[in-house]
């Protein structure tokens, strides 16, 4: 087993590496918030995860039982019409349009 100065030196470490990866974000917030790339990003990247994480959920989903193609492009229209309709609100949107299909899939 290792000593304790030996364990203490990696936690030591550890917290070092940990402090600085999540500090270092906030040191360069100041110069990259005029950046054009980064409001770029800022736009375009919830709606790509958004949509990687429909195309992957709802590939699984219809692979694993096919029959719930229909539950599933209701839920997908209604998720948009949640989304579009009370000003963006990505959670609110995201969690009514799985309750939608949660609630078709096992009481249909």
């Amino acid at each position: 087993m290792p000593s304790t100065p030996y364990l203490l030196a990696v936690l030591a470490i550890v917290f070092g590496i940990t402090l600085a990866l999540r500090a270092v974000p906030f040191a360069v917030l100041r110069t990259l918030r005029g950046s054009a790339v980064v409001q770029r990003l800022a736009l375009w990247m919830p709606v790509g995860i958004l949509g990687i994480l429909a195309v992957t959920s709802l590939r699984s989903t219809l692979t694993a039982a096919p029959g719930t193609l229909p539950y599933a492009l209701l839920a997908v229209a209604v998720t948009a019409a949640v989304h579009l309709a009370f000003g963006r609100r990505t959670i609110l949107s995201v969690g009514i349009g799985t309750a939608v299909f949660v609630v078709l899939v096992n009481a249909v």
